[in-house]
């Protein structure tokens, strides 16, 4: 089925601020539902209306906007003004081929990232782009799609798990990050046993088809290198403080680990890229040296052949004077000869170690 793709071509001219939707449509529907919590009590609704968000956000503890889907551009408008979010961050949510990074904007802090799927049976990866907004009681967390990645963390919020509820929206956003570099993890893992697959086939039997899987392979490294790669800046910066005051020092020993983390896929990222350049090497390398011995066979066959077709050639040309045409082990002698020579050649390349 052919994606639907609205590129940054059909942006030109428009003013900066300018809402429309760039990137893969993946959903038909936006969905916003609300999740507020405090130590003793959580409660989650589906919202209409951005009314209904306001009587929500006014209340006590802590408010998490979610909004599935960016099919619909008005609810985020709306979520946008109510917020008093900025015209160039509603832009950067809508545009989904943005690299994660972070910035700040007065009172909230605008984060945004790269969730990975990997299909194990089509060998394919999806990178989904997550924003996320932090403020002083709020988070608001824009997804392409409805998916599974945060409802852990909503299960958790519900059933009164872990510290959660007591620490306020910036660990929120501390476990956010934390579900989706878990699904890196996920994914990492999944890639590992296809590249232990494609060596065991590497050593054993390689053909064609193992060429075409280490290049798919390669490609999925770099495209997961690009997602990964600025999400050790934006993490730092988080652990930093930067954009997170105020902030405690258990939301900053979090982010430590969360660093940590991004540090250890990023080494593992590395060494898989690695790992496939090394094994396109041996293949390459098997395929040369299987074409080597093909040639060497070749050779010594056309080379022992060489005597055995002049010896031939000789005893066919058409000369009046021959003795040996009238002699009668003629014949027997020419063919004696042709394997003595071929026999002898073959026991001294034998001996020359060249087969």
């Amino acid at each position: 089925m052919t994606k639907e793709v609205n590129r940054r071509s059909e942006k030109v001219w428009l003013p900066p601020g300018s809402l429309v939707h760039v990137g893969e449509k993946r959903s038909k529907t936006t969905k916003v539902s609300v999740l507020t919590y405090t130590e003793t009590e959580a409660k989650e609704v589906e919202v209409d209306t951005v009314e209904e968000i306001r009587s929500l956000r006014d209340g006590p503890g802590t408010t998490w906007v979610m909004v599935e889907g960016l099919a619909e551009i008005e609810p985020l408008r709306k979520i946008g003004e109510e917020f008093g979010l900025h015209g160039l961050v509603l832009e950067d949510i809508l545009a989904t081929d943005q690299r994660p990074k972070t910035e700040t904007f007065g009172d909230y802090t605008y984060i945004v990232l790269k969730v990975v799927h990997y299909d194990p049976q089509t060998k394919s990866i999806d990178l989904e782009q997550i924003s996320l907004i932090l403020g002083t009681n709020y988070v608001i967390s824009i997804q392409e799609k409805k998916d599974d990645v945060f409802d852990p963390i909503r299960a958790w919020i519900k059933d009164d798990k872990g510290s959660i509820r007591k620490m306020g929206a910036n660990y929120l956003v501390y476990a956010l990050i934390d579900s989706i570099i878990d699904h890196y993890f996920i994914a990492l893992e999944q890639l590992g046993e296809e590249i232990e697959n494609l060596e065991e086939e590497l050593v054993s039997k390689p053909t064609q088809l193992t060429l075409q899987s280490i290049h798919k392979l390669k490609h999925t490294m770099i495209l997961l290198r690009k997602a990964i790669w600025p999400l050790r800046e934006v993490v730092g910066r988080l652990e930093r403080r930067e954009p997170l005051e105020p902030s405690t020092e258990a939301n900053h020993r979090y982010l430590r680990d969360i660093y940590d983390h991004t540090i250890r896929v990023m080494d593992t990222v590395e060494t898989s890229r690695d790992l496939l350049s090394g094994m396109l090497d041996i293949y390459l390398s098997s395929v040369s040296n299987k074409m080597n011995d093909i040639m060497k066979i070749l050779t010594i066959i056309s080379t022992i052949f060489i005597p055995l077709s002049v010896l031939s050639g000789i005893y066919g040309m058409n000369f009046r004077y021959m003795p040996e045409l009238e002699y009668p082990l003629g014949y027997p002698l020419l063919m004696l000869s042709m394997l003595v020579i071929g026999t002898g050649m073959l026991i001294y390349f034998r001996r020359k170690r060249w087969i």
